[in-house]
């Protein structure tokens, strides 16, 4: 039997443990417009039950969620629930305009949402404009019926959000920033799960965590910033990274993480200190010449019956352009062979079939239109020069429709149209600094073994990209830096214990490679999560055609999707 067909019998065996004893799970989602007071100013923002950030799922490894989206707000937009696989059914993912429409103001849709092997943490958002920023929340998959942590139980778990704060409105933002060809300005702040912590002037609350001294906790990181790369830290406290990405890792113990815009890191930390209140602190990580605002946002590690007062007040965190800080990090993270893990299986050298060179880039269109535009090349961002549109009805409906027409083409370019030193500092009279416009697509054949060599450039002033992919986690097999060599950095790849993940980060002025098998059949999007990276064309879209059986094929669609307009 071949390896590809092992695969295919070891996910579905997976699959049929994990739903024996599966539970269903209904949640109510009542999205409209609610007044947040921060920086001494009321925002109104768009969120999820009148909550910032919005209600957390909970539920077991295998369990199916249905979530029933009301729109109460003023304008259409999705959600997406980030990392999950979505096995067959690609018509829940939600990314506006590639597998669904907007779900329109005064109207509802509810999403089936299926899980396999996900186990730890992940989160959901809304994936339309910018509305992301404040429609997000957390989703917790906590251990099958009768399966155990892989490491001591913690006596109690702890989500947080690492946020950008806005005093302002996420589209009107980015609509008129993309309006006007121009990036969209700084945050005003940062936050922890909706607090701006105790280093603003304006008296703002501060997030705090409840300890018992001797207890080991389990800290549930999401960063569901927009832009920004974190640090994070717990004053006089080692942390232990147990999982990444809803996959468990060997575990790491180090005194910082980094996590960049989409990630999840499971942290175990002991309260094992003197009896005080320690903070715990995040700052943005930078390694562009896209300068970031360089605030760090406090919390508070708060051992019961403490005395008062700040023990070890001084937070110790690396600088915001610490790249052998961010590197040495990330550089330590390994897959680990348990058996609450998926089975370790890395597309082997000799099974690639689909290989992939993309090049990334912040570059320019041609000027925008209209009394707002302000620039005469609009600022745009680019996959192998091509930039991402948007197409006006979802890509997912016309390729199970076989109306592919005008909505998208099958001829995204499987390597950069010019190859150039993309990592040096003379970048000048190349193609890659104007970017072309489409909606293109990858086109792949169920259960071909993928690799994608992800190439920053400095084109657009560099900087590192965490890349995304919906509908999979792959192996992050390979990084490096400078520009890929296909003969020599091959030898480098770690293929025996790479982590499993679905948002990579890419450094600057160097490379990533991952592998993956594609069998999940459907529509799935992939972008860059920086919010204005993608919103400026930092996208593409893999198809991946139907296997030769039912359980190989993608699922109907539900009934009732939400209609373009």
């Amino acid at each position: 039997m071949s390896l590809l067909k092992l695969s295919s019998l070891g996910v579905i065996f997976l699959s049929t443990l994990l739903l024996c004893s599966a539970d269903v799970h209904h949640y109510e989602f009542f999205v409209r417009e609610a007044n947040f007071t921060k920086l001494c100013d009321t925002t109104p923002m768009l969120v999820v039950n009148d909550s910032y950030p919005g209600p957390e799922i909970r539920v077991h490894r295998g369990d199916t969620v249905f979530v029933n989206v009301h729109n109460q707000g003023n304008y259409g937009f999705t959600i997406h629930w980030h990392g999950v696989k979505q096995p067959r059914n690609p018509w829940s993912d939600g990314p506006e305009n590639v597998t669904q429409c907007p779900i329109r103001p005064g109207t509802n849709f509810t999403y089936e949402v299926i899980l396999s092997d996900e186990i730890g943490t992940l989160w959901w958002h809304a994936h339309s404009d910018w509305t992301r920023g404040s429609v997000q929340g957390a989703f917790v998959i906590l251990p099958a019926e009768k399966e155990t942590y892989p490491f001591p139980t913690p006596d109690a778990d702890q989500t947080i959000m690492l946020q950008t704060w806005y005093n302002d409105d996420y589209k009107r933002m980015i609509d008129e920033a993309v309006a006007a060809g121009t990036t969209p300005r700084q945050p005003d702040a940062y936050a922890i799960n909706g607090h701006l912590g105790d280093t603003t002037a304006c008296n703002d609350t501060i997030f705090r965590m409840q300890v018992n001294y001797g207890s080991t906790y389990l800290l549930r990181i999401i960063n569901s910033a927009m832009n920004e790369p974190k640090f994070f830290s717990i004053a006089n406290h080692t942390l232990t990274l147990v999982a990444q990405d809803a996959s468990y890792v060997r575990r790491l113990m180090t005194n910082y993480i980094m996590i960049s815009p989409g990630q999840t890191m499971d942290v175990l930390v002991v309260a094992n200190q003197n009896a005080g209140r320690y903070y715990m602190a995040t700052r943005p990580f930078s390694d562009s010449s896209a300068v970031l605002i360089d605030f760090i946002t406090t919390g508070l590690f708060e051992y019961t019956n403490s005395p008062g007062g700040l023990n070890a007040s001084m937070v110790t965190l690396p600088a915001l352009n610490d790249t052998d800080a961010s590197n040495r990090f990330l550089s330590r993270i390994r897959n680990t062979r348990v058996p609450q893990n998926p089975r370790l299986n890395v597309p082997v050298n000799s099974r690639i079939n689909r290989r992939l060179y993309i090049a990334i880039a912040a570059n320019t269109l041609p000027g925008c239109e209209g009394p707002q535009c302000v620039v005469p090349n609009r600022l745009a961002a680019s996959l192998n020069n091509v930039s991402f549109v948007f197409p006006r009805t979802d890509i997912l409906q016309a390729y199970y429709n076989m109306s592919i027409n005008g909505v998208y083409t099958e001829d995204f370019p499987l390597n950069p149209p010019e190859f150039y030193n993309f990592t040096g500092s003379n970048i000048t009279n190349i193609v890659g600094r104007n970017a072309t416009s489409g909606t293109r697509a990858v086109m792949l054949n169920y259960g071909d073994a993928v690799e994608i060599v992800f190439q920053a450039t400095e084109v657009g002033g560099g900087g590192g990209h965490p890349l995304h992919l919906h509908g999979f986690s792959f192996y992050w097999v390979g990084t490096g830096t400078g520009n890929f060599n296909n003969q020599t950095d091959p030898r480098t790849y770690n293929l025996v214990d790479p982590p499993l993940i679905n948002t990579v980060y890419v450094p600057d002025e160097g490379w990533a490679a991952v592998r993956f098998f594609a069998n999940n059949p459907g529509v799935w999007f992939m972008h860059c999560h920086y919010e204005r990276h993608s919103s400026w064309g930092m996208d593409t879209v893999f198809i991946v055609r139907n296997g030769k059986t039912t359980k190989t094929s993608m699922l109907p669609p539900p009934p009732g999707m939400p209609r373009c307009t």
